[in-house]
């Protein structure tokens, strides 16, 4: 985690040296096993996409069945995110958190119990009504540590975990189905959702000792940066009324939800079907795949980085998620072109995943920017763009798995991705309001 990405565009050079000193020393304590946290939540994206070939055969399912099965994780996922995120207020977002963990962990476990296709659907639904609130949680967890002037910075690191998921779960993903497949006579699939599952116990008792719940009880704070932490957050915590309805109501708010949505459905087309593509292109280890894979995440954490900074220096942030996106549109036709060329794929498959994956964060600063008049409904205007976005991953590995088995081939479900994805850059350039396609700077 770089200190530096700490210090650069909240205020000039000089000033506000002890509020920044004990952001970093607040950063260093929580970050770390906070992205933990949020690495084994996107790591369940990834490990699903590996346990395809081997559940498939072990259960016999379709191509449709398993996008299916994939897609039930995200309605579990949207159905209960909101009452999820209503418990989280009224239990606290350090017991709440702790909860979701222990919940997804041992469901993503019981996956060892699956024989049949009906207990694949219920289970993959149960996965995700039970990890529903963990993302806005966290979030909402950083709100009442860091000041508003360095939540981008913060949450950017949120958006890397997931990167670092792919990059780092793949190869492991590959590496636990080629040499543990048999281990204790437990299928592969099998020790990849117990891997996952798992440790997410340990994680949850680790948030409930290791993180507080207010400034107050920081004991590795002292009396004087408790203060200045403290008020420096509630300077910035003016309470305006408002509602989600008024939210909603703002010109180029449902835009934005079917932009975000357009977006997801490229994001879970690389999470749930990049292994099989590279399997399809000749590539028989599950091992190399992993490593292959591992790519276009690496792609995306490098470029999430290097676009982070650029589009903070320009305040160009339209422009610049419109051009990722339009990046990975051409990263999902190369892949259709080159489907069955090991090196060309995995380039397109890099510039897929540099494009789509990078966008995302960047995305993210474009609500705040439309809803700031819409007050309290602001929250729950980004909430509700988030459901409408996630979305996609209900359509996209349906879609992706019923073309494959009618065609034999994923190549026109990547055409189809990638139209979608042009039709998003166009409606980031065109289709809003005046106001953000004249006033990207800050």
């Amino acid at each position: 985690m770089s200190t530096d990405t700490l210090e650069t565009g909240a205020h000039p050079v000089g000033k506000d040296d002890a509020i920044k000193a004990v952001v970093k020393k607040v950063a260093w304590r929580l970050m770390p096993l906070i992205m933990v946290c949020y690495l084994f939540a996107f790591f369940d994206r990834i490990n699903i996409s590996f346990a395809k070939f081997q559940l498939q055969a072990d259960l016999g399912l379709s191509n449709t069945a398993y996008g299916l099965g994939a897609g039930l994780f995200v309605v579990g996922y949207v159905l209960f995110e909101v009452p999820s995120n209503m418990m989280l207020y009224k239990f606290g977002a350090r017991r709440w958190i702790a909860r979701i963990m222990v919940s997804w962990g041992l469901a993503t476990a019981a996956m060892v119990f699956v024989t049949a296709e009906w207990q694949f659907y219920a289970l993959r639904f149960l996965i995700g009504a039970m990890e529903a609130g963990f993302a806005p949680g966290v979030l909402y967890y950083l709100t009442l540590w860091f000041p508003q002037d360095f939540r981008g910075r913060i949450t950017s690191m949120l958006f890397l975990a997931s990167a670092f998921s792919g990059l780092v779960g793949a190869p492991f993903s590959g590496l636990v189905l080629e040499h543990m497949d048999g281990v204790l006579q437990i299928r592969g699939w099998h020790w990849l959702f117990l891997l996952g599952g798992l440790p997410c116990l340990l994680l949850a008792w680790m948030v409930l000792t290791q993180l507080k719940d207010r400034i107050e009880d920081a004991h590795w704070l002292s009396a004087d940066e408790k203060a200045l932490l403290a008020s420096r957050i509630a300077v910035h915590e003016v309470h305006k009324k408002g509602s989600l309805l008024q939210a909603v109501r703002i010109p180029g708010f449902l835009m934005l939800g079917l932009i975000y949505f357009l977006i997801q459905v490229a994001s879970y087309g690389l999470n749930f079907w990049a292994p099989q593509l590279i399997r399809s292109a000749g590539i028989e280890s599950p091992m190399v795949i992993g490593l292959l894979t591992a790519i276009p995440y690496i792609c995306g954490a490098i470029t999430m980085v290097v676009v982070g900074r650029w589009s903070d220096a320009t305040g160009e942030r339209r422009k610049f998620v419109s051009g990722l996106v339009v990046l990975g549109a051409i990263g999902f036709f190369c892949a259709g072109i080159f489907d069955n060329h090991t090196t060309f794929l995995i380039i397109a498959l890099g510039l897929l995943g540099a494009g789509i994956i990078a966008s995302i964060p960047t995305f993210w600063t474009l609500p705040p920017k439309l809803l700031a008049g819409a007050g309290a409904g602001a929250a729950g205007g980004i909430a509700l763009i988030n459901t409408l976005g996630q979305l996609g991953g209900i359509v996209s590995p349906v879609m992706v798995g019923r073309i494959k088995d009618i065609t034999g081939s994923t190549t026109p479900a990547l055409y189809v991705i990638g139209v979608c994805a042009l039709v998003a850059a166009a409606l980031l350039m065109w289709g809003l309001p005046q106001k953000m396609r004249t006033s990207d700077k800050r």
